[in-house]
C-alpha cells in the first residue's frame, strides 16, 4: 500500500492511488486573514494531498480549531471526520454538521462558521 508520507518523499509525478490515514495526517499551519475571525482564537491547518495539472482541483486535508470565522466558499464536497461546527450559509441553511457527515458548498457562498470542537475534513475543491 501507498501511504501519503510514500507520496511525499517520492518524485514529482505522484502515484495515481494512494492512502492517508486522515485523522493521524500531519498539517501545516495555514495562517488566517485576522479579518475573517469573528470570536476566539481559531487556528487552520491543512495539507494538498493532490492537486490537478492545471490547479483547479484540489483533494486535502483542512482542520479548524473551536472559534467563530467568516469565509466566502468554493465548490466543494468534504466529509467531516472529526469535531462538530455550524455552518451559516448567508441567504441560506444554517448546517450543522459532525463526523461522518457529508457537505457541499456551492463557490461565492457566504458562511459563518462556528466551531464547537475541532474538527477535521476531507475536501474536494473545484476552482
Amino acid at each position: 500500500m501507498t501511504t501519503i508520507d510514500q507520496v511525499s518523499a517520492a518524485s514529482d509525478a505522484a502515484p495515481a492511488s494512494f492512502s492517508v490515514h486522515i485523522p493521524d495526517a500531519e498539517l501545516e499551519a495555514e495562517p488566517l486573514d485576522p479579518e475573517q475571525i469573528v470570536s476566539g482564537t481559531p487556528e487552520v491547518t491543512g495539507k494538498v494531498l493532490w492537486e490537478s495539472p492545471d490547479g483547479k482541483q484540489l483533494r486535502g486535508i483542512w482542520q479548524i480549531t473551536p472559534g467563530v470565522v467568516t469565509d466566502t466558499e468554493a465548490n466543494e464536497l468534504f466529509v467531516v471526520v472529526s469535531g462538530r461546527a455550524t455552518v451559516a450559509v448567508e441567504g441560506g441553511a444554517t448546517l450543522e454538521i459532525g463526523p461522518g457527515d457529508a457537505c457541499v458548498l456551492r463557490e461565492g457562498d457566504r458562511t459563518t462558521w462556528t466551531v464547537h470542537e475541532t474538527l477535521r475534513k476531507a475536501y474536494h475543491i473545484s476552482l
